[in-house]
């Protein structure tokens, strides 16, 4: 019953757009050639907002973007069916994926490379030297998190090889698995939504082109506001040290501590997937330098990219690299001497690498899929003139409201990747939206794009259906609703204190005055949360 008021609930807000939108539509003989009496107005805006309305009813992300882009293509040809079609197909769809190659190409790669790693058995093998050499609890989740923030290539890759890794030292030490799910989900997203060389900036320099900026270049600018990613960071670090926790979780880690129960619930599902990892004959630095190497020749590909042998700086470099070409030129070469350097090893066979690769794109689909859908829905917000319309509208609003708007983005972004489980869809709908907004030249453009992309983040913290969630609970083989349980009251926590600092920033607009006074604020809010505890538990 439930499921069927929902579908109908869809099919009415698509008739409603439809047969609204068919009240200014010209005949289907209309010329196409003809601008769209859609363009430039606030039918220009319905395409981003059907796929963020029908994404918070369905759950669902690919058709909600899918519907998002046909309306689009509807509004663009005024309704003509088959130039609807042709459009969707080749200035949708197409362009698009033509548009979105390189990433595809570097996540595959990505793919590729964590497959690789396992099967080698290098991951199971720095776990155990990891087990040798790490002394306490504290220890034991700093070494986690510093994993984490070291491989900061890709969130999956993160997941996959943090949690495989970190597993048998976490658990000798009596750190509960939900503990080390929360560090892996806390530094995956966050820590590759501030590195410049990662899967993330490509994507986001892809949503973000066409705004007077070069992509990765905003997305560097865009870094020291991002508040929810870097004050994320800092909390995982302080909880370590203060040796505190606080909600659910403290349950779980005192279970782990008093009873060496490191599971608390231990479903059919986590017992069978236990050491699942072969065992193979790979070494520590059959882990370590792959992922140095990697590293190495993304940074050298991109600052080669943005002309550094041409006489740039590498900062110049890094600013004006194309990161689309940059990821796949350094990724390509890593693979190759990677391959090489495990069959000189013995401890991976030329055919067992080559089958890593369709591996390797399997796991990569879903986030090929949102960005391909993501990016054409760009494409049709662009066609509307959405952003020649908000601009307008923006320069003949009050100058207040635009200082609130990053505050109010951070919200909307939140709830829609909640909703979705997806921060690539949702900054992929909102970044078009964002951009359009805000002067290219005011820090707020920055300021607005930390909001949406700090946002993002954080609702898929909190979603119990985020493909980051679910890979951290696989990855530390935790139970996934013990994860969600134990990780929303720190990330509603965090939030609060980002939400704060996007309402101040919005007026400041400098983050070097804004970010210490929200990191001081966490660590009070932590303090005040650990005497309450106290006071509780005396």
């Amino acid at each position: 019953m439930r499921n069927s008021l929902k579908n109908i609930l869809i099919l009415l807000l698509i008739a409603f757009v439809v047969l609204g939108a068919q009240g200014f539509a010209a005949t289907e003989a209309a010329a196409v050639s003809q601008k769209s009496p859609f363009c430039g107005s606030f039918w220009a805006l319905a395409p981003a907002l059907l796929a963020i309305v029908l994404a918070l009813i369905s759950k669902e992300v690919y058709s909600s973007l899918f519907a998002g882009i046909v309306l689009g293509g509807c509004f663009v040809t005024q309704f003509s069916f088959f130039e609807t079609v042709d459009f969707v197909v080749n200035k949708g769809l197409m362009a698009g994926m033509k548009d979105t190659t390189g990433v595809f190409i570097f996540l595959v790669i990505l793919g590729a490379f964590v497959c690789m790693i396992n099967k080698t058995g290098a991951a199971r093998a720095f776990g155990e030297w990891a087990q040798k050499h790490v002394k306490s609890r504290i220890g034991s989740q700093l070494a986690s998190f510093v994993l984490g923030v070291l491989i900061f290539i890709d969130d999956y890759f993160n997941c996959l090889a943090v949690g495989s890794v970190m597993k048998p030292v976490t658990d000798a030490k009596r750190v509960s698995r939900a503990k080390l799910a929360f560090i892996i989900d806390a530094t995956a997203a966050p820590i590759c939504m501030i590195a410049p060389i990662s899967s993330w900036a490509a994507a986001v320099s892809q949503y973000s082109s066409g705004t007077g900026y070069n992509g990765l270049e905003l997305f560097i600018h865009a870094i020291p506001y991002n508040f929810y990613s870097l004050l994320m960071l800092s909390f995982v670090v302080m909880l370590v040290l203060m040796r505190f926790d606080f909600g659910p979780m403290a349950r779980y880690e005192r279970n782990a501590i008093r009873n060496g129960d490191v599971h608390t619930v231990v479903p059919e599902q986590v017992m069978q997937e236990i050491e699942k990892l072969p065992p193979g004959r790979g070494r520590l630095v059959d882990l370590v330098l792959p992922v140095l190497l990697l590293i190495a020749l993304e940074t050298f590909a991109l600052v080669y990219v943005g002309g550094i042998l041409e006489g740039k700086s590498f900062a110049d470099a890094l600013s004006s690299t194309d990161a689309t070409v940059g990821l796949p030129w350094g990724a390509i070469i890593a693979l190759v001497l990677v391959v090489a350097f495990y069959r000189m090893r013995g401890v991976l066979s030329f055919r067992a690498a080559m089958r890593c690769i369709p591996e390797g794109f399997v796991a990569m689909v879903p986030a090929i899929l949102i960005l391909t859908l993501a990016t054409s829905l760009k494409n049709m917000t662009t066609a509307l003139e959405a952003r020649e319309f908000i601009a307008f509208h923006m320069e003949h609003s009050a100058a207040g409201l635009v200082n609130f708007l990053p505050a109010v983005i951070f919200v909307v972004a939140g709830i829609l990747a909640f909703s979705t489980g997806t921060s690539w869809a949702t900054f992929g709908i909102l970044i078009p939206i964002v951009v359009s907004t805000f002067d290219p030249t005011s820090p707020l453009m920055f300021i607005g794009m930390s909001a949406c992309l700090a946002g993002a983040v954080a609702g898929d913290h909190c979603s119990p259906i985020s493909d980051t969630t679910i890979m951290s609970s696989a990855g530390a083989q935790c139970d996934h609703l013990s994860h969600v349980s134990t990780q929303l009251p720190y990330v509603l926590t965090v939030s609060a204190v980002s939400f704060v600092a996007f309402l101040l920033a919005g007026f400041v607009q400098n983050w070097f005055i804004v970010f210490p006074l929200a990191l001081v604020s966490l660590y009070v809010v932590l303090c005040v949360l650990k005497k309450l505890g106290a006071k509780k538990a005396g």
